[in-house]
C-alpha cells in the first residue's frame, strides 16, 4: 500500500533467463547537472561542504559506505555514519574490536563512499586510517542517547550470537548496572580517514559522466585531474 498521501510506486517486472533475473531494462538517464574544473572550489574539503549541504535534505546524507581490508588484502564493507569532518580528514566511530575497527587498524587505508543517488551524485575518498584522540571519542559517545551508550557495551561487534534475546538481555543488565552514567567503553573510539585521493563524481547523460579528482601531491598541494567516466 502507498505511505499516506502518496502514489504508488512502479511495479519492477524482471525478466527472468534460466534461473538469472536479468536487470538491462532498469536504467535510469542521468541530466541534472554537469560538473566542470571552473565549478570546483579550490580545496577538496570546501567542494565536499558544498556537496555535503546540497545533500543535506536527503534521508541521513551523512551515511558512508566504508571499505577496509585485512592484510592479506580480503576486502570488506558496510555503511556507517559520518561525524565529524575537516582538513585532517573524516571521521566515524565503532567497536575497534569489530571486523571493520580491526582490520582499518591492522591495515591502516580505506574507502568511503558517499552515494547520492537522488542528486546523482558521489564522492569517493581513499586514505590512510588513524584514531582520534580519546578526548574526541569521549566527546562524541556523550553526546549518543543513553540506549546507544548502552549499547556500544552490549553489543560484541562482529561476533556470533545464539539469537536477538542474547543481546536484549545484556542491554537490560548493563542499564541497570550504568544507570544514567555509562562509561566509555575502552575498546571503542574514532578512525579518521585522512584523505590522499577525492574524486567528485557528477552522473551525465549517456553515460559521459564528470570525474574529477584532487591527489594529494609529495609537496602536500593537491592536483586537480579529470578522468574519464
Amino acid at each position: 500500500m502507498p505511505a499516506s498521501g502518496g502514489s504508488p510506486r512502479p511495479r519492477l517486472a524482471l525478466a527472468r533467463v534460466g534461473d538469472q533475473r536479468d536487470l538491462t531494462a532498469l536504467r535510469r538517464e542521468y541530466a541534472r547537472a554537469g560538473l566542470s574544473e571552473s565549478d570546483l572550489a579550490p580545496t577538496w574539503l570546501e567542494q565536499f561542504a558544498r556537496w555535503f549541504a546540497d545533500a543535506a535534505p536527503l534521508g541521513e546524507p551523512n551515511a558512508v559506505v566504508l571499505a577496509t581490508a585485512t592484510a592479506q588484502g580480503v576486502p570488506s564493507a558496510r555503511t556507517v555514519l559520518l561525524k565529524a569532518y575537516d582538513d585532517r580528514g573524516l571521521v566515524v566511530f565503532t567497536n575497534l574490536t569489530s571486523r571493520k575497527g580491526r582490520e582499518a587498524l591492522g591495515n591502516p587505508r580505506a574507502t568511503l563512499l558517499f552515494s547520492w543517488v537522488d542528486l546523482e551524485r558521489q564522492v569517493t575518498i581513499e586514505g590512510t586510517v588513524e584514531q582520534v584522540s580519546r578526548a574526541q571519542t569521549e566527546a562524541y559517545f556523550r553526546s549518543r542517547p543513553l540506549g546507544a551508550q548502552v549499547a556500544a557495551w552490549a553489543s560484541r561487534q562482529s561476533e556470533v550470537v545464539a539469537d536477538r534475546s542474547v543481546l536484549e538481555r545484556r542491554q537490560a543488565e548493563l542499564a541497570e548496572r550504568f544507570g544514567e552514567s555509562v562509561p566509555v567503553p575502552p575498546f571503542w573510539g574514532g578512525l579518521r580517514v585522512v584523505p590522499s585521493v577525492v574524486e567528485f563524481w557528477q552522473g551525465r547523460r549517456d553515460r559521459l559522466h564528470d570525474r574529477l579528482r584532487y591527489t594529494r601531491a609529495e609537496d602536500g598541494g593537491w592536483v586537480l585531474e579529470r578522468l574519464a567516466p
